[in-house]
């Protein structure tokens, strides 16, 4: 079988040539200049109000001196291409190739190594960045995978951290108080030692995917990354702490985080829609930046929008599918909304006794620390349209009998309605029929059906000439 040509480069810019190549139409293309100040994220708005996603690619952003593309992720279909999947395929193939994890490969030299400023030659001013909403502090690095490596294994965690200008060489970034990368900090810590760190910003979509994989604490995305790719992820070594990094990626930062160090950051537009305040306030002092002599600025969408939510999600989507589909044969399908963010989960199931939709959304609910509503549908229902599955609700839910809810349960650390603590409460729906249901679902035939399809196409065809 040939390999996909989308997989056959670990290089962002040759990957971009060749899908728009191939899928000039799902690429928007900006010649004329926009402004840094939010219009990217104004564009994809409307964009999205329109239905439309495209890849976006800006010739030319006011204040910064690179191209910018954006909202690659923000499409199911794109990502899918990635996989030679469908949509419906994209949980099983991405699974598929995450579990058959491939070991990098370290190189001489790559293209990231074109230009290298270190110490006090470090100028942050120099790095591109754009402001994502009015109500952020500034201007944003979206797309900040910080890669740490145990200082005895050598294991690397890859994590995505949102990272604002704070000094000349030093930004304010949020590390999340209970991920790995938190952990590897406390550890450091322990030892009196600060936490060595490179921050890719730009690589290709599948290493950015492994990135936000949820593995257990000890496994290395940059395996990951190789199993998606279906070939080693290439490697350098940063000059002053040998971390290894894509050797084809836009932009990496060297650098260290000192425990004991805080800044302000925040607020950001963060994926439930509000602005948020809650950060750990940690600081990254840079010490080398390096980057591709022809370098883009390869950002991510913040927000609620369908990129930041899919890239966040997907990799978890899958697990959840696999780990369900598994325990639970029943299970036919697997939707993380956008209309939930990352808090509603819609589950398709044939049921096979009674209760077992319980059985199934108390899984989730236990599995995924975000989620704070799970509906269960019968598989007849296409859990990918909202409207379907509340009208499953409209006509299959009992308030009385259908509903339960636990509380006291650590949630997301960005959830607004969360406690102070962070706790939240989790609450599942069964809008499954249910083996005593009474009710025939009214059906038009699929004769009558073409029928329709054609007389439409007559009068269409009629009002064009």
């Amino acid at each position: 079988m040939a390999r996909n040509p989308f997989c056959a480069t670990q290089d962002f810019h040759r990957f971009a040539f060749e899908y728009r190549e191939r899928y000039p139409d799902d690429v928007l293309t900006l010649e004329q200049p926009v402004s840094a100040d939010q219009d990217v994220t104004a564009l994809v708005h409307e964009l999205a109000a329109r239905g439309q996603h495209p890849m976006l690619v800006c010739e030319q952003v006011d204040g910064i001196e690179t191209p910018l593309v954006t909202n690659f992720f923000a499409s199911r279909e794109r990502i899918g291409r990635l996989f030679d999947a469908d949509v419906k395929g994209l949980f099983d193939a991405y699974q598929q190739r995450a579990n058959a994890p491939v070991a990098p490969v370290y190189l001489s030299n790559g293209p990231v190594l074109d230009e290298v400023t270190e110490g006090d030659a470090v100028d942050l001013d120099r790095l591109p960045m754009i402001r994502h909403f009015d109500t952020d502090r500034g201007p944003y690095v979206t797309n900040a995978v910080i890669v740490a490596e145990d200082p005895v294994t050598g294991i690397a965690n890859l994590s995505y951290h949102r990272s604002m200008r704070h000094a000349r060489n030093a930004l304010a970034t949020s590390l999340h108080s209970r991920g790995h990368l938190w952990r590897m900090l406390q550890a450091a810590k322990s030892r009196g030692d600060t936490l060595k760190v490179a921050m890719v910003i730009g690589a290709h979509p599948l290493f950015m995917l492994a990135a936000a994989a949820r593995v257990p604490f000890g496994a290395d995305e940059r395996n990951i990354a190789g199993g998606l790719l279906g070939a080693p992820l290439q490697l350098v070594r940063t000059p002053r702490y040998g971390i290894g990094v894509p050797a084809a990626a836009e932009f990496v930062l060297e650098g260290t985080i000192d425990p004991d160090a805080h800044a302000e950051e925040g607020p950001f537009g963060e994926f439930t829609g509000y602005s948020s305040d809650r950060s750990t306030n940690n600081v990254l002092r840079v010490d080398t930046m390096m980057r591709r002599r022809d370098a883009w600025l390869v950002d991510v969408v913040g927000g609620p929008y369908a990129e930041h939510l899919t890239l966040a999600r997907l990799p978890r989507e899958a697990e959840m599918s696999e780990k369900l589909k598994a325990r639970f044969p029943s299970v036919t399908a697997l939707h993380y909304p956008n209309s939930g963010t990352h808090f509603h989960c819609y589950v398709a199931l044939d049921q096979t006794r009674d209760g077992e939709a319980r059985q199934v959304m108390l899984a989730l609910l236990g599995w995924d620390p975000y989620l704070k509503n799970v509906v269960a549908v019968d598989s007849d229902i296409d859990i990918a349209d909202d409207a379907q599955v509340l009208w499953a609700i409209a006509a299959h839910f009992q308030p009385h009998e259908d509903v339960f809810i636990v509380d006291g349960l650590p949630g997301s650390p960005l959830d607004p309605s969360s406690s102070a603590a962070g706790t939240t409460s989790r609450m599942a729906i069964d809008a499954t029929r249910g083996s005593h249901f009474d009710g025939i679902r009214a059906r038009i035939s699929e004769r009558a059906s073409r029928r329709a399809v054609g007389i439409l196409a007559d009068v269409a065809a009629g009002a064009a000439r």
